[in-house]
């Protein structure tokens, strides 16, 4: 059963990775035996300079989901090469390095300073930061996102994957703008702009008023999106959006991703990607298929 699969010149073992920032740090899981095992491990995202987010509270629970507004609170690129980027190395799963940044120089330096580094597999764009010159989310333009994907894979020694946010009129066009500006795919979707309210204070549950919502929630939107882009994208999809077992993610499989990241359900089964690739395996077992690809894109319109 080859359930390989291929971004840009890189070969995964497997389909299944983590979302950024819903796995722990190095020291904590990644150094499991079962981890091991992963197609692929996305450490939380990283910015040029080091972050301590937003003010608490940062997480609320909601029906069927959960609103974060953690604000990338992370040490900076300089100190995660030094003290992070060895640990994960040796590990031996291959790496997708995630970053985050206000304008396109900055981009440009992070990506400059994991080059020289090494030891990756991929570099993700998380284009959901604010973009301080045009008031709006780089994912939310297509003009900003092709801007920065063009700059970094212009220089980027490794493939370079955009991701995408879902508060947009058309997640497409923005995927279309990522692909034609060279992006070796793009994943999706990141969390949903939310908020909820505390009745008896009358005031947001959320320090920074509102955050993003995640979870089984939003994962029908986040499959009928994935669903939509990879029927007009060449580059592959990898799909995300409250993945908690293998039928979860075989509906993203089957809708066109040709990866799948669990992400907010890491928080209530830390074993649930590991799950998740069983359930694949199972899945393609009992349906005889031998390639990973007999299954991608399989949905059958009415």
């Amino acid at each position: 059963m080859n359930i390989s699969v291929k971004i840009g010149n890189v070969v995964f073992p497997n389909p299944v990775t983590v979302a950024s920032g819903t796995f722990g740090h190095a020291e904590d899981f990644y150094g499991l035996e079962e981890v091991k095992r992963l197609g692929a491990i996305v450490p939380k995202t990283v910015t040029l300079y080091a972050q301590q987010g937003n003010p608490p509270k940062r997480i609320c629970e909601t029906p069927a989901g959960m609103i974060n507004a953690i604000g990338i609170e992370n040490p900076g690129v300089d100190a995660f090469i030094i003290e992070k980027l060895p640990k994960l190395r040796k590990i031996g799963v291959p790496l997708i390095v995630s970053i985050s940044a206000h304008s396109d120089d900055d981009f440009i330096l992070m990506v400059e300073k994991l080059n020289a580094a090494g030891g990756l597999s991929a570099i993700e764009l998380n284009l959901s930061c604010p973009n301080l010159q045009k008031k709006v989310l780089i994912a939310q333009s297509t003009e900003a996102t092709a801007s920065v994907v063009g700059r970094v894979k212009a220089i980027a020694k490794y493939p370079v994957i955009a991701k995408l946010s879902p508060n947009v009129t058309s997640i497409v066009d923005i995927a279309l703008a990522a692909e034609a500006a060279g992006a070796d795919a793009v994943s999706m979707v990141n969390t949903f702009t939310a908020m909820a309210i505390d009745i008896k204070k009358c005031r947001s549950r959320i320090g920074n008023f509102t955050g993003g919502l995640s979870g089984p929630a939003i994962r029908p939107i986040a499959v009928r999106m994935v669903c939509e882009t990879a029927a007009k994208v060449k580059i592959p999809v990898i799909g995300m959006g409250g993945i908690t077992c293998a039928n979860d993610a075989l509906e993203f499989l089957i809708a066109g991703a040709t990866m799948v990241a669990v992400g907010t359900y890491n928080f209530v089964n830390p074993r649930a990607p590991l799950e998740v690739l069983d359930g694949i395996k199972a899945y393609m077992k009992e349906n005889k298929m031998t390639d990973i690809r007999e299954l991608i894109g399989r949905i059958q319109k009415i």
